[in-house]
């Protein structure tokens, strides 16, 4: 019997065609509840071989062309170089983004609700993978990575991947007012919630800042990795649970 095959998406957005991207769902893997099935996180406590085993077969269905560079992500705003992520003997990957503009050589962020940004330029040759919860999204971990191209803005293009929705992310008051210190504009992406409490649009809050530095295009943004249990894994639902992953390369 064939086994199955991983489910992947595939972002809707008008990237050169020398650039590669592909977003992995629960499903096509071998892990066992509560990490069932596609399971590609080694930290959440699922069983090692498991997870080796759904990162096999997430790159043969991908048609990775290397071994993807996985980062120990802090929800910070560091950004990886890609293309060199071993300079010196036990060199750190801790970081929330990757770049790279080294063809062959794959980013990628690991999420269960956090948002998994994509990035490229027009001209096809610099690409990123940004993991961006609300606390790397505040401290500027967007800005961050579009530190890392030379061109100007409006050559770059967004890809908002599966993230937790407006209608299930639920913060304290202190969240928003972090937010709006940085930009007022941002309490568009709060709505009242239960007493103290609000509902916050990280796909907004994204875009806002997003559209400040004049980025070109921005797409994506219309998932809930908590209301879609079927596709996605969610740690706002489960708290035990798996991780997706949302990969970038130059072919």
């Amino acid at each position: 019997m064939a086994e199955a095959a991983p489910e992947l998406l595939l972002p809707d957005w008008p990237a050169p065609a020398s650039v590669r991207a592909v977003i992995s769902t629960r499903s096509g893997g071998v892990s066992r509840p509560p990490f069932d099935s596609l399971n590609l996180g080694e930290h959440v406590g699922d069983d090692p071989a498991a997870v080796a085993e759904n990162r096999r077969r997430l790159a043969a269905t991908a048609r990775l062309p290397a071994a993807p560079v996985w980062l120990d992500q802090v929800h910070g705003t560091r950004v990886l170089d890609c293309a060199k992520p071993g300079e010196s003997p036990g060199a750190s990957r801790e970081a929330d983004a990757g770049i790279t503009g080294q063809p062959g050589q794959v980013c990628v962020v690991m999420t269960a609700d956090c948002l998994p940004l994509l990035l490229c330029n027009r001209a096809g040759n610099r690409v990123a993978a940004v993991h961006a919860g609300w606390r790397g999204l505040a401290d500027g971990v967007i800005e961050a990575a579009l530190g890392g191209f030379d061109d100007p803005a409006e050559q770059l293009l967004a890809w908002l991947g599966p993230a937790i929705g407006p209608d299930a992310f639920e913060v304290g008051g202190e969240v928003r007012e972090r937010f709006l210190q940085h930009d007022p504009a941002a309490a568009g992406a709060f709505r009242p919630g239960r007493p103290g409490h609000w509902l916050a649009d990280i796909y907004q809050l994204a875009r806002l800042r997003l559209r400040r530095t004049g980025v070109g295009f921005i797409g994506g943004g219309d998932y809930c990795t908590v209301i879609d249990r079927e596709r996605f894994y969610s740690y706002r639902r489960d708290g035990v649970t798996g991780r997706m992953a949302s990969l970038i390369w130059i072919e």
